[in-house]
């Protein structure tokens, strides 16, 4: 059993500056209040095979995660799943940007997420909550996207 959730903004910047800030998940912190620490393996350029390790607070928990680039197509297609072993994971996630004629980007991030034993029970409450903030994560990844340098 999957559950997806998505969003759509607009960024008022280049897409290779866009591009280059989301895929150094590193910077996941300045957008996502649930993401206490984010490390990279290995050190340098993200590419296919470079594994992101977070810690994470969800329902007052915290988790230990670990998402792996499977896809990197600059400036426009990332694509993640989860590696760790988690209650509920992101079997799939990704962003998409295009160029806006006003010479922004359109960002669309999504992520499919799965429930393993006891998360199968939670994840229709976690993929609501995800849905629901799904427009103020937006805002924020927007704000964290255009006021970097």
């Amino acid at each position: 059993m999957s559950a997806q959730f998505e969003v759509v903004v607009d960024v008022d910047r280049p897409i290779e500056d866009v591009f280059t800030y989301l895929a150094d998940g590193r910077n996941d912190p300045e957008f996502s209040p649930r993401v206490l620490k984010m490390e990279k393996s290995p050190d340098g350029d993200t590419h296919v095979g470079t594994v992101f390790h977070s810690m994470v607070k969800d329902a007052g928990m915290r988790s230990e995660r670990d998402f792996e680039i499977y896809e990197l197509t600059a400036p426009t297609r990332m694509r993640w799943h989860e590696v760790s072993h988690n209650s509920i994971t992101a079997q799939d996630g990704g962003y998409d940007l295009e160029p806006t004629p006003d010479g922004g980007t359109r960002v669309r991030l999504f992520n499919v997420l799965e429930g393993h034993g006891v998360g199968k029970v939670l994840l229709p409450l976690a993929a609501g909550a995800s849905r629901k903030d799904a427009p103020a994560f937006g805002r924020r990844m927007k704000e964290a996207v255009e006021t970097s340098a």
